[in-house]
């Protein structure tokens, strides 16, 4: 692939929903078209996984013009290091990982907090008497909650909004996450369930000023 010309056309991402992740032949097909130099291969799998590459980028650094950038970078490291991908997870996660390792570098080039203290804080009374009783996604069908919850989002850290993004935007499996961010399940488990009961606690404060 030395010397190949690659020019991914990322297209209006914001509006990309999550794709049916592909089977492990499917994969190897695509992969192998790649390396073979088919034409319009490389096209397919930025299409495919640009949904993808852009919220896990997107909602870390949330600066629109350095996320398309960090998403070329993304696409062009894929390109150049494809013939290194063994297969032994899916390509959906395998680029998740690239995509993540992206942004995380481009924070701390930038000396941005990517984990937050509270992130790690397991006594934490107030998010600790929150149960799962609050249904968070019925949130959803209230348009001023929607709101709330984009601004609760956006207060968490950078691996946090990530996570969320990974979890619900494009359906990754706890395992997959796991894969993506290089972190034990276990650790991505109680991430995620930090991270719903920070935004339980800003809507149920919401909805009892509405009484």
């Amino acid at each position: 692939m030395a010397g190949a010309t690659v020019r991914p056309v990322l297209v209006s991402m914001t509006m990309m929903g999550p794709r049916e992740p592909a089977s492990l032949d499917q994969d190897r097909a695509l992969v192998e078209a790649i390396l073979g130099r088919v034409p319009g291969a490389f096209e397919t799998l930025v299409r495919t996984y640009q949904g993808l590459c852009w919220r896990i980028i997107q909602r870390m650094v949330r600066d629109p013009e350095d996320a398309r950038e960090l998403c070329q970078e993304t696409f062009l490291r894929v390109h150049r290091h494809l013939g290194q991908y063994r297969f032994e997870s899916s390509l959906r996660s395998w680029l998740g990982q690239v995509a993540y390792s992206v942004a995380v570098r481009h924070l701390k080039r930038k000396r941005l907090q990517i984990v937050a203290s509270s992130d790690h804080d397991a006594h934490d009374e107030t998010i600790a008497r929150v149960g799962d009783g609050f249904d968070l996604e019925s949130a959803y069908a209230d348009a001023e909650l929607v709101t709330i919850v984009r601004n609760a989002i956006e207060e968490l850290s950078p691996m946090q909004r990530a996570l969320l993004a990974m979890y619900y935007a494009e359906d990754l499996s706890i395992g997959e996450i796991a894969l993506v961010m290089r972190t034990p399940e276990g650790t991505i488990k109680s991430h995620l369930f930090r991270a719903r009961a920070a935004l339980r606690v800003r809507l149920r404060t919401v909805l009892e000023k509405r009484g």
